[in-house]
């Protein structure tokens, strides 16, 4: 294997990594909050409202990245660089997901596109889990849960 095939095949593994446990964290409060609805009125309305539309772009980071994963995985399957980058750039314009023609960005402008991605998907993470501590702060009124 080629350094690019590395690089790109690195790329795919740290993005499936990131998007499936910043999934996994971002059910947690989903499915802690409903249990926690009985407990001295958990959860008013606008912040769990608040806290789904965060879990849900999270969620939706997460499917969006899963992609750019398995297409960093398609590239890295072929001889060479431009080759590989061909191929994405090909299967995207068919799926019409890209306009074909044009100057294609290089396989390093497509790991940093995709990084800024999961930071944005670790931002809103962490803003879903800061609301759901004020939420689970707030209807304890300072006490122990348990």
């Amino acid at each position: 294997m080629t350094q690019w095939n590395v690089t790109a095949a690195a790329a795919a593994r740290s993005l499936g990594r990131n998007s499936i446990v910043c999934g996994l964290v971002a059910l947690l409060p989903l499915i802690a909050g409903p249990i926690a609805v009985g407990y001295r009125g958990f959860v008013p309305s606008l912040g769990w409202f608040l806290m789904l539309v965060f879990c849900v772009m999270v969620l939706a980071l997460a499917v969006h990245l899963l992609f750019d994963a398995l297409l960093f995985r398609l590239a890295s399957s072929h001889e060479t660089e431009a080759a590989g980058l061909a191929a994405v750039d090909d299967l995207l314009s068919r799926m019409q997901l890209r306009k074909p023609g044009g100057a294609p960005p290089g396989l390093e402008r497509r790991i940093a596109g995709s990084r800024r991605i999961a930071w944005r998907q670790r931002f809103a993470l962490a803003i879903c889990l800061v609301i759901f501590a004020i939420l689970l702060f707030d209807a304890s009124d300072g006490l122990p849960l348990c």
